[in-house]
């Protein structure tokens, strides 16, 4: 049984790698877990541009402005221990990197264009090996198009590729007028790889306290249809390896992800929900079920249930959905 897949460039075991989006990679201790787990690959939770800045601006105000005011004007500017600053997350990137024998992956959401180089660079001078662009956008100028936000990130992987020399995948959300186009333009820059899709908060209003209420719930299988389709649109059309994050919980949600193009899985809140030993369940699980309906490696099953497949992609989704409201 053969479970080995090459993501970023990068040999792997197998396509089972902790995700991003959570809290599993903050502890030295869980990390050593995570490995001893199986785990293929690390991804460490994102580095924010904006909390880098938020640090720098309070020691500044700390340090300057406040030596000749009352101690109550202090509390008008957040604690700087509490932001996450560069020097904390490269140091830990770094002893990461010491404990542990696979891939350690960084993740970087930067906020400025010298932001998204700058800090890349020094991400891949601690000693990641590949970074994930958490190309996050909030669509909420409605003086900005959609033509302009699109431009804005592919300038700046292009930019980042240009700076580093470890792989790059871009971590993108599903709302994109004409997702693949966007998605091949990123290809052209020579971007290694992409994760499909962010996962959203989720809002509700407190129509009392006129409060909006943000939760992050754990994710689900039922939520892995998005990404499903996301790599089975990408697959073959693309040179940059996938990833699906979000819903991954079982073998057979590996499966499926195998089947529309994905090179890899990232799993975190079937993780949160289990602990690290959950790896080893969905690897026995995924394995049994291979050798139940006779597939020798995943890749010969990757990408066979992929859009390349189909000679009108379009006319089929469109012929499906008609079907689905008769």
């Amino acid at each position: 049984m053969n479970l080995e897949t090459t993501y970023l460039g990068m040999k792997l075991p197998h396509p089972l790698i902790v995700g991003a989006a959570g809290p599993l990679t903050n502890e030295l201790g869980t990390v050593k877990e995570l490995e001893d787990a199986g785990a293929a690959a690390l991804v460490l939770r994102s580095l924010y541009e904006e909390e880098i800045t938020g640090e720098q601006m309070s020691a500044f105000f700390h340090s300057d402005s406040y030596d000749e005011s009352s101690a109550e004007a202090g509390s008008y500017f957040p604690d700087p221990e509490l932001a996450l600053g560069p020097d904390e997350y490269l140091e830990h990137l770094r002893r990461v990197k010491a404990s542990v024998s696979i891939p350690v992956i960084a993740s970087l959401n930067g906020a400025t264009p010298g932001g998204w180089t700058s800090y890349a660079r020094l991400l891949e001078q601690a000693g990641a090996d590949a970074v994930e662009l958490n190309l996050y956008h909030s669509a909420s100028d409605a003086s900005t198009t959609a033509a302009e936000v699109e431009s804005q990130m592919i300038q700046i992987v292009r930019a980042v590729k240009n700076e580093i020399r470890i792989p790059v995948a871009a971590k993108l959300s599903s709302r994109f007028t004409a997702f693949a186009n966007f998605a091949g333009q990123l290809d052209a820059t020579g971007v290694d790889g992409f994760v499909l899709f962010t996962r959203f908060h989720r809002v509700d209003i407190d129509v009392l306290e006129f409060e909006v209420l943000r939760s992050l719930e754990l994710s689900s299988s039922a939520e892995l249809q998005a990404g499903l389709r996301g790599v089975a649109v990408l697959a073959g059309r693309v040179n940059a390896s996938l990833a699906i994050t979000g819903g991954v919980h079982t073998g057979l949600d590996v499966v499926k992800a195998t089947m529309t193009g994905a090179h890899a899985a990232q799993l975190v809140s079937a993780l949160i929900a289990n602990g690290p030993g959950h790896l080893q369940t969905v690897r026995r699980d995924l394995k049994a079920w291979m050798t139940e309906n006779e597939w020798e490696t995943l890749n010969e099953m990757r990408g066979n249930m992929s859009f390349q497949r189909i000679p009108d992609p379009s006319a089929y989704e469109r012929d499906a959905f008609r079907r689905l409201f008769r």
